[in-house]
């Protein structure tokens, strides 16, 4: 536990901590008086009232639109299901600022709606929703689908041979087994919604603010460090007891129930019913997750002299951007490429042994410390690039001026995911093999190296494309510290869509598409490598 214990209080406790103290300490002491201040204007009021109630708005209308593929993925076998399954996961692993820049395009000025019917829903809370749902439509599918498959449907049949009507057996029998599924899928889609910061700052305006926008906005604009600080702490608290209530389900979810082989659960579709259900759920996907996708990429290509690729061959001019970039923005690329193999790299090597510590010991602390591995998922990213900048600045981490300062902070948020597919692997391998190992004269890393390492090898490379995903599209810490001279991909993103202009808007979605096929290209290839059996909790 000492490395990643000691990465995460440097590079994520120490900067946190030190932005809280600029803000609420000061050559009197510290002033918690300015939390009743702060959360006493009637602006940062709306604030919190906005975020939560968007949050589960989001969660129930996730819930509503997804809960129908996930029995659709479970229990029905239909031609093209596995490309289908990783179709529906895109929007899981794209940047926020792609999907804002994709609902834009749908639902923006000069949009598809605004062009066919005349409609603009962008800077309406409509937008949001639904881009929030596009983008944790997979999260119940996934968690929701995955424990579905595996739950021998002779129980319901049961029920129904006893006298029970179809929704009677589904009400008393499936879904109580359904339900710590489902709360922890509501869970992470209410992380991820309460969190949210590149949706809403593009697709919000002024009019729609988070708690991770409102931060973004006090630090970076207004530079009101003892707001920011308030925030950050009712964020990082409302977050923890999320992720407590999450940790508590996921134990239920994995000791309360007896599953089968998913190959005995599934068949072709039979009725009219079913086949109806199978049709409403391929049209729900092309819609939500389809078409923004598809309009993403028609934009890219819509020039004002007719389709084409110059949008394209505008991003190898730096001056194409009216000053928007020291470098050409097509540079973008190649530097998130780099960033994100050295964040991955990070991330596997901490979430690695920290997935291995948590298989060896049992009790409070180490739930502790399971814990404090999935706060940066949900604590304000914006608060951690802010802090590395004013922390990271004296001998001997002077870190400011080097490239590095990107990958640790990417791998903050690649780590949970390392960590949550690589566990229950981990948990699986009889220990018993350990032992002969040792006893036949091994030592504890050649036990690792021939026992351990062949059997998760496959869920170790789909950890590594998971965080290599994330750590491509991370947006809010990277804001900050990405270099004018190195962008990233979103940041290249995000300061075009700041910019007026069609040239900056259509360079916007040409970069976006890049991206976009780059974490598609990414996640085919973990559909190839995932086995038959879900492995981990992504």
């Amino acid at each position: 536990m000492a490395v990643p214990l000691a990465f995460f209080g440097l590079f994520f406790a120490y900067p946190v901590a030190a932005i809280v103290g600029r803000g609420l300490k000061t050559d009197e002491g510290w002033q918690f008086g300015r939390f009743a201040e702060v959360l006493g204007r009637p602006d940062i009021a709306d604030v919190l009232w906005f975020t939560t109630w968007q949050a589960f708005a989001s969660t129930l209308l996730t819930l509503l639109i997804a809960l129908p593929a996930a029995y659709v993925f479970a229990r029905f076998e239909f031609p093209g299901k596995q490309l289908l399954r990783a179709v529906v996961t895109v929007p899981f692993v794209l940047p926020t600022v792609v999907v804002g820049t994709a609902f834009l395009a749908l639902l923006g000025r000069g949009g598809l709606l605004d062009d066919l019917v005349g409609v603009r829903l962008d800077t309406t809370v409509w937008a949001i929703l639904l881009a929030h749902v596009f983008f944790n439509y997979a999260v119940v599918v996934r968690t929701v689908g995955g424990l579905w498959t595996q739950l021998d449907p002779r129980q319901e049949e049961a029920a129904r041979v006893l006298g029970a009507g179809r929704f009677t057996a589904w009400r008393r029998v499936t879904l109580p087994a359904l339900a710590p599924a489902v709360a922890a899928a509501s869970l992470m889609v209410f992380l991820f919604t309460f969190s949210s910061f590149g949706v809403v700052l593009i697709l919000g305006g002024p009019a729609y603010s988070t708690l991770e926008v409102e931060v973004y906005r006090q630090t970076a604009q207004l530079l009101d460090l003892p707001t920011a600080a308030v925030l950050t702490m009712v964020q990082f608290a409302a977050i923890g007891a999320i992720l407590a209530v999450h940790a508590w389900t996921v134990r239920k979810r994995e000791t309360a129930l007896s599953l089968v082989d998913p190959g005995r659960t599934t068949h072709r579709p039979r009725g009219w019913a079913q086949r109806t259900l199978l049709g409403g759920v391929l049209l729900t996907v092309a819609l939500l997750i389809a078409a923004p996708l598809g309009v993403l990429v028609e934009r890219s290509f819509d020039t004002p002299g007719g389709y084409g690729l110059g949008y394209y061959r505008a991003l190898q001019d730096a001056g194409a951007g009216g000053g928007t970039f020291l470098v050409a923005p097509l540079e973008a690329i190649w530097n998130s490429l780099q960033y994100a193999l050295a964040a991955t790299a990070i991330a596997l090597v901490i979430g690695g042994l920290a997935a291995a510590a948590l298989t060896r010991r049992e009790g409070r602390f180490v739930r502790g410390f399971d814990a404090l591995l999935m706060l940066p998922l949900g604590v304000s990213a914006v608060t951690v690039g802010f802090g590395f900048l004013i922390t990271l600045d004296e001998p001997p981490l002077d870190l400011r001026t080097s490239w590095i300062l990107v990958p640790l902070a990417q791998a903050l948020v690649g780590v949970p995911f390392v960590v949550r597919t690589m566990l229950p692997v981990l948990r699986a391998v009889d220990g018993r093999l350990r032992e002969a190992a040792a006893v036949l004269g091994a030592s504890p890393l050649r036990a690792w190296r021939e026992v351990d390492l062949p059997l998760v090898r496959r869920a170790l490379l789909i950890a590594a494309g998971f965080a290599f995903a994330v750590s491509l599209g991370e947006f809010g810490a990277t804001v900050f510290i990405a270099r004018a001279d190195r962008p990233t991909l979103p940041v290249a993103v995000a300061r075009l869509l700041g910019r007026a202009g069609e040239l900056n808007y259509g360079q916007a979605m040409a970069l976006s598409t890049i991206l976009m096929l780059v974490c598609a290209v990414s996640l085919l290839l973990l559909e190839r490598l995932r086995p038959d059996k879900t492995s981990g909790e992504f």
